[in-house]
């Protein structure tokens, strides 16, 4: 793709960096000049991956341990950040998780946790740093909802109400923030190739033909210098997400709910 704006010189923030989309913006953002911070639970992997960033790119990448799911998770993330000395200029919040199954067969906690991570970490990380970007009029926050956002989601009932969420207050926010020097956008990517859907195992979990994390981060990338409020890579994808406008939605309901309807012992996906 075009590389329109580098932001070369800049911080980026990247919630879970150590894998799929997460590590993906790390290299788009590293070839454009971009120093990182990276985030994520896996130290080791997170470690790895800032070194070879540094030493392919030639920019700075700090590394952030930090599990998301807990609640204390993003003022320590921030309180790290300052304490380095880093401005963040650019926040990815890309970290999310999604249950499968029938509600009240998944373990409780464990949506307790999703929502945690998918709604909780989203909203205390973007209260965090926005408030450093309004001082200088310049920013970006980019938030990682999904196709699943645009309607209910049967048997990943949780999963789809936390993504919904995403949109919403990502579009709010880029509304309050336009006139402001700071630019949201709600990244909604379909099915994936990441490690999103290695452990539930369940091809209906997955609907449609899985992208790349590279082109979905290039779609990202384009709808973010065009200023658009949302994006969902791949036109079928697009047209999928568009079906409630046309759709009753007891119909819609029905048909998302053959399609992710277990055909197996009910598991949980966490990336």
């Amino acid at each position: 793709m075009a590389k329109s704006q580098s932001w070369s010189g800049e911080w980026a923030l990247i919630t879970g960096a150590s894998s799929g989309i997460g590590q993906s913006f790390a290299h788009e953002l590293a070839s454009r000049g971009m120093h990182l911070v990276l985030v994520a639970r896996s130290s080791q992997k997170l470690i790895m991956l800032a070194e070879q960033l540094e030493r392919d790119y030639r920019i700075k990448a700090e590394a952030i341990t930090a599990d998301l799911s807990l609640i204390e998770a993003p003022r320590h993330i921030y309180d790290e950040c300052r304490k380095r000395g880093i401005r963040v200029d650019m926040l990815i919040n890309n970290a999310g998780f999604a249950t499968h199954g029938r509600f009240e067969q998944v373990d409780g906690v464990r949506q307790q946790e999703e929502i945690i991570l998918n709604v909780l970490a989203v909203m205390n990380m973007s209260h965090l740093f926005l408030p450093g970007m309004l001082q200088r009029h310049s920013g970006t926050v980019i938030n990682v909802s999904s196709t699943a956002a645009f309607q209910p989601d049967p048997y990943m009932a949780v999963y789809g109400a936390t993504k919904s969420f995403v949109l919403s207050f990502t579009e709010a926010l880029y509304e309050e923030n336009r006139d402001r020097g700071v630019r949201f956008l709600a990244l909604c990517p379909g099915a994936t190739e990441t490690a999103f859907f290695d452990v539930v195992n369940a091809k209906e979990a997955s609907v449609g033909r899985r992208d790349t994390p590279e082109h979905v981060v290039q779609a990202a990338l384009r709808a973010l210098e065009s200023g658009r409020t949302y994006v969902v890579p791949g036109w079928q994808n697009y047209s999928l997400a568009q079906l409630s406008r046309f759709l009753p939605r007891k119909r819609l309901l029905g048909i998302v709910g053959n399609l992710l309807r277990p055909r197996r012992q009910d598991e949980i996906v966490r990336n």
